[in-house]
This record gives C-alpha cells, structure tokens and sequence, in this order.
C-alpha cells in the first residue's frame, strides 16, 4: 500500500493546501466536490494537484506533510516547481 503526501493549489502561485492520504484519487474528489463544507479547500477553492510524493508508510507521509506546513512559501514554490515548472493538474498521473 502507498501513502502519499500532496500539495493543491487554486491556480500557479495561489493558495497552498498540504496534505498527506493513503487514497489520493478519493481524497482530491472529496477536495474537488467539496464533501466537507467549511475546510480550507472549499472555502479558498483550493482542488489542483500541483505536487505529490509517495511513502511506503502512513508515517513517512504524514512527518513530510508536517514538515513541509512548517516551511515558508518561497520553499514550497520552489518543491512544486522542481517537480511541475508548469503547475499542471498532475492528477492524470495517477492510475485508479
């Protein structure tokens, strides 16, 4: 089983969300549709997967999810860009 630890964004440079899941297709379509009214996503329309990496273990994902939230954004810009120049919904990537 992998786990994962993502980052979403409203639009290149916008607002950031980081997150971490072991079922990231479930956790963007709850992002996407919205199912918790009120979160941070819904309320700034945060829903495009600009960034993600995989761990063998639930606590890998979560220690790096914890630890890229404490970074400053200038970092974060850049973690994203390294992987995505273009901050392409990289959702196609994965296979459900």
């Amino acid at each position: 089983m992998a786990f994962y630890t993502y980052i979403l964004a409203s639009r290149r440079h916008g607002t950031l969300y980081t997150g971490s899941t072991d079922d990231l297709i479930a956790r963007l379509w709850q992002h996407r549709e919205k199912t918790r009214p009120g979160s941070f996503t819904a309320k700034h329309g945060v829903a495009v997967l600009v960034w993600y990496e995989v761990h063998e273990t639930r606590a890998g994902a979560f220690r790096r999810e914890r630890r890229i939230k404490k970074w400053n954004r200038l970092w974060k810009l850049r973690l994203i860009e390294e992987m995505n120049p273009g901050w392409h919904d990289l959702s196609n990537r994965l296979n459900p």
